[in-house]
């Protein structure tokens, strides 16, 4: 393996001449190396002994030694590059050319063609048997580097994804259907498992939970059809394929919905189960009739994935803090806002795991349901039978509940249900779409709730937004735009000098700069000068007094936070749509 400059994300280390690997005890090499002593060595043998484990994972699990440290060694004793994978920039070419299967089976990744030699990343670079196996199956020259077996395992996700399977399938979709479309063999075929569109939407579904998408987009269009993933809040296109076969597509899954396969001109919504790995994905389908045809979004919840607590969702302290001490009161009501998508029932649920106990009575009202909690009531409201939110929170309320919580204040009925349940001594949990908090109040005005039943029944209102995180492995700083620039100065300290960052872009984030989302918040109490402004309908004293006590504590200053620690760029705290106006009447 001769080559002449190195690798990006690859040490210095000398490389060999292409060949089969030295035959070396990795027990010896780590003593030789200084990285274990004889002592830790001959202890990690005799549990072999017992386990049957190779001596590299005992080393790792006993925290004997870490997996960087065990690869590095290695690394030098053969003389081969240790690769950092989270930055290497990988080419999916090559990449493709050893099969997802092979890659797994033998914890290789192919991550360079030099024309003579192919640079081979192994977790073990002392197994013989997987090089020849490559050697055999690739058909050239293979060099080895070495590479923590943990950022394989997260490179064989992020790299082998369907894109081509999926686009394959729809081709062999396109090829089935032919010509005309006879819809009824079609229905008569879909439910065998070796149907193209059955294994089409199997790899769309393990394509989607492989990379942490929260939506599925099936979007026809003129002349093609489009498939869409929406990851971390922004949509990236799947594949495109031919017009066709949107029709199979949406049909098979209006039929695992349970939804009518004959209605095409009228809006469905439905949802169904799959089991992907274990894991079980509740699916909300939607379908919209659209000029080419009927467009169809799922939403996937992963049961599997467990409930968030309310120490884990990004709430500053101090906020948590004053949210519990809301949340511990026997009474009133407690709203979460945002726009949809903005994580107000991740909230909400990680609320009632927080105050769920044996002595409470908790029921919910929802539509659907999207996380099933143990020892809650809950109730899915059916407009189709006239069980809507109002006629459900009724007959929750002769259900002697200590806590409601209801998914959405959809109209005047059910919030002054709502409100009249806060007041008559029950914890009420709700969310309502707002901008933010302090227009909370005048939204269940303008609904016709009566103001003294706002201001006497609702005790606090959290806004909140998500917002990408910056990928931590490129990482750099980033100079503002003009945009970006006024922005800061309208939020900053006088005198106050930051440094923001951003993620340039990587295989480890897919070449966006963006890794996770996290939510940022707003909470809004409602004290006694606000309950008196309400009652008289004063809007500009409530706003006037509101704004007093939000004072730093807006979304805007816990985004700023996020871009102080580098967490967050500017363009992401623009991007989620701060009003640079409204935020100086804060400050001023």
């Amino acid at each position: 393996m001769n080559m002449a400059t190195a690798s990006p994300g690859a040490t210095d280390a000398p490389r060999p001449p292409s060949g089969r690997p030295e035959k070396l005890r990795l027990g010896d090499v780590l003593v030789q190396q200084k990285l274990i002593s004889q002592e830790q060595l001959q202890q990690t043998l005799d549990l072999q002994r017992t386990t049957g484990k190779k001596v590299g994972r005992l080393l790792i699990e006993t925290g004997v030694i870490t997996e960087e440290l065990l690869a590095n060694g290695l690394a030098r004793q053969l003389r081969v590059p240790f690769v950092n994978l989270k930055t290497f920039p990988f080419r999916a070419d090559v990449v493709k050319l050893l099969p997802e299967a092979a890659a797994r089976r033998f914890k290789a990744l192919v991550l360079e063609d030099k024309g003579d030699v192919l640079l081979v990343a192994l977790a073990d670079p002392l197994d013989l048997f997987a090089y020849d196996e490559l050697t055999r199956l690739l058909k050239r020259n293979i060099g080895i580097a070495a590479v923590p077996e943990s950022h394989l395992a997260l490179a064989f996700d992020r790299l082998y994804r369907r894109t081509e399977e999926i686009s394959g399938l729809a081709r062999a979709l396109e090829k089935d259907l032919g010509d005309a479309v006879d819809f009824g063999e079609l229905t008569a075929s879909v439910g065998q498992e070796g149907a193209p569109v059955v294994r089409l939407l199997q790899s769309l579904f393990e394509d989607a939970t492989q990379v942490g998408a929260s939506d599925v987009h099936i979007e026809p269009q003129e002349g093609f059809l489009q498939i869409r993933v929406r990851v971390d809040g922004v949509l990236q296109t799947q594949t495109q394929a031919d017009k066709r076969i949107g029709g199979a597509l949406a049909q098979r899954l209006k039929l695992m919905a349970g939804l009518d396969i004959s209605e095409k001109r009228l809006p469905q919504d439905g949802r169904f189960s799959v089991r992907l790995k274990d894991n079980t994905i509740d699916v909300r389908l939607s379908t919209l009739p659209t000029t080419y045809g009927e467009s169809a979004v799922m939403r996937l919840l992963n049961q599997g994935a467990g409930m968030r607590r309310l120490d884990t969702i990004g709430m500053p302290a101090d906020m948590l803090k004053r949210f519990r001490d809301v949340l511990s009161r026997s009474s009133g009501m407690v709203l979460v806002t945002g726009p949809t998508g903005s994580g107000k029932t991740t909230t909400l649920y990680a609320a009632l795991a927080e105050i769920n106990a044996a002595e409470l009575k908790v029921i919910t009202v929802e539509d659907p349901v999207e996380y099933r909690l143990p020892a809650i009531t809950q109730v899915q409201v059916n407009d189709k039978i006239e069980l809507t939110f109002s006629r459900v929170l009724r007959a929750c309320l002769r259900q002697d509940p200590d806590v409601i919580l209801v998914g959405e204040m959809r109209d005047a009925e059910t919030a002054e249900i709502g409100l009249r349940a806060a007041i008559t001594g029950h914890l009420v949990l709700s969310t309502l779409h707002t901008r933010d908090a302090i227009g909370t109040p005048f939204r269940l005005l303008d609904m016709g709730v009566p103001a003294f039943m706002v201001a006497t029944s609702l005790q606090a209102v959290i806004a909140q937004r998500l917002l990408r995180l910056n990928c931590q492995e490129c990482l750099a700083p980033h100079t503002p735009t003009p945009q970006e620039q006024s922005w800061m100065e309208a939020m900053l300290e006088p005198g106050e000098v930051l440094k923001p960052k951003r993620g340039l872009g990587c295989s480890q984030c897919n070449g966006t700069g963006y890794s996770g989302r996290q939510g940022v918040y707003e909470l809004l109490e409602m004290d006694a000068a606000l309950t008196h402004a309400a009652t008289q309908s004063d809007p500009a004293t409530f706003l006037k007094t509101a704004r007093e006590r939000m004072k730093g504590q807006t979304m805007a200053f816990h985004a700023l936070q996020l871009v102080r620690s580098g967490k967050t760029s500017l363009a992401e705290a623009l991007r989620i749509g701060f009003d640079s106006d409204g935020d100086e009447a804060m400050l001023g």
